[in-house]
């Protein structure tokens, strides 16, 4: 019997399992059996595709990468010759001065 684990979307080898099931249609070569949680509804694949999704899009927007000022560069026109673009930077609004 192949031992029951859960599906890690962090651990290289399960990504990899994962990956040839969806290549031959089966987990016929897989040396594990994942479970599934009762509480989850869908089937397997569904189950580790989402849990897939999650982990990259964890990896890529990060905490600190949602809340990162925008870029301040701005479409300016089109430049010579109609090849290229040009890009300014966003002029911040300036303070008003203080009177002496």
């Amino acid at each position: 019997m192949r031992p029951l684990v859960a599906f890690d979307p962090a651990n290289k080898d399960h990504r990899r399992y994962y990956a040839e099931f969806l290549e031959y249609g089966g987990w016929g070569t897989c040396p594990v059996r994942f479970v599934c949680p009762e509480d989850f509804g869908h089937d397997l694949p569904t189950m580790i595709k989402n849990s897939l999704i999650e982990y990259y899009v964890g990896k890529e927007f990060r905490p600190k990468d949602l809340f990162k000022q925008p870029n301040r560069r701005r479409l300016m026109g089109i430049g010579a010759g109609g090849h290229g673009v040009v890009v300014a930077e966003k002029q911040q609004p300036k303070k008003p001065k203080k009177p002496l």
